[in-house]
């Protein structure tokens, strides 16, 4: 690995969705307490805790779908976050590492890939459904690389408010020993891979991952392909970042480049960029004028300001009234 800088050791109502392969997006609102968009404050983030125990307990018998894109890229669906992985004869090098109990079905989805060994692994940030699998990784031969914050979030115990749940310190080979702080740059299998942090945007540790040959970016979760995004609070994130975010992946990509999101349809465009950061600018202008007008967040959830996105953007967990709470928090 070569370096440009040093590392450092439909709104309201029920419904369902088909699972393809499970990951937060692919979690259908009717496995929750409530399938109603438009819930209270208090009902939306209680609807919100629990989402990491029904993530780790389908993520244990989900079977992994491998999309193949180009350049000797794949990506892989069904473990969290969406995972991207490059083969060659340097071995395998995996962008993500899902959840932990996959660990099964994702060896089978790599050994699908070839028989070149798992020697590298890049963090696009902290949580557990890009993390948690950085141990078995690790164990398996990966070399982590990640940014100095998801190494600082991963090595202490930490509680995500909107999740109301507490995460644990990670173990000492789950923690990435290369560690950078704005821009890094390394050689694998034939290819280049750019990695640039973008700020406080879904967290303060996000990266984006460019296979510069390929055309391809892995935007991790500061892009939800199809899905209202949360965003984490607790460790950084920001409505403000995370549109920042968005522009920055539009103007790093053309229409020819393969945009993977953290979440959603796993295989995304420039122009699904843009439909997410218009949603974005959209939802917040309406949140922050009747912020300005004085009216509580009940108000506020009342008043539906997502309720022209709805019909395109709800189809997970994260509902109406959990994003435009997300949203309050931070106009």
């Amino acid at each position: 690995m070569t370096a440009r800088e040093p590392a450092s050791g439909a709104a309201s109502g029920a419904f369902s969705l088909s699972r393809r392969g499970f990951c937060l997006c692919c979690l259908s609102a009717s496995a929750l307490p409530s399938a109603s968009g438009w819930l209270s404050p208090r009902s939306a983030f209680a609807q919100a805790r629990g989402i990491v125990d029904l993530m780790m307990a389908d993520a244990a018998r989900s079977p992994i779908k491998i999309h193949r894109l180009r350049g000797n890229v794949a990506v892989l669906e069904g473990s969290g976050g969406n995972v991207a992985v490059l083969t060659g004869p340097d071995g395998k090098l995996l962008v993500d590492a899902g959840i932990g109990v996959s660990r099964p079905q994702m060896l089978t989805a790599l050994n699908d890939l070839g028989d070149a060994p798992i020697t590298h692994l890049i963090n696009t940030h902290w949580h557990f459904d890009h993390a948690d699998g950085n141990a078995w990784l690790n164990a398996e031969g990966a070399e982590i690389l990640a940014h100095k914050n998801t190494r600082t979030h991963l090595a202490a115990a930490q509680h995500v408010d909107d999740w109301d749940h507490d995460f644990p310190a990670a173990p000492p080979n789950a923690l990435p020993r290369q560690v950078f702080s704005s821009e890094h740059e390394t050689k694998l299998n034939g290819s280049t891979l750019t990695l640039e942090h973008y700020g406080a945007a879904h967290t303060d540790s996000d990266i984006s991952v460019r296979f510069v040959e390929a055309d391809i970016l892995h935007t991790g979760d500061t892009f939800w392909n199809g899905i209202y995004p949360f965003i984490d609070y607790s460790t950084g994130g920001h409505i403000d970042g995370t549109i920042a975010a968005a522009e920055a992946n539009i103007a790093a990509t053309t229409d020819q480049t393969i945009v993977i999101p953290g979440h959603g349809a796993p295989v995304g465009t420039r122009t699904q960029l843009h439909d997410f950061h218009d949603m974005l600018v959209d939802v917040r202008a309406n949140v922050a004028a009747l912020k300005r007008r004085g009216l509580s967040l009940d108000a506020i959830v009342a008043a539906r300001p997502t309720a022209a996105h709805d019909a395109k953007w709800y189809r997970s967990v994260i509902s109406p009234a959990l994003f435009t709470r997300l949203v309050y928090e931070g106009v």
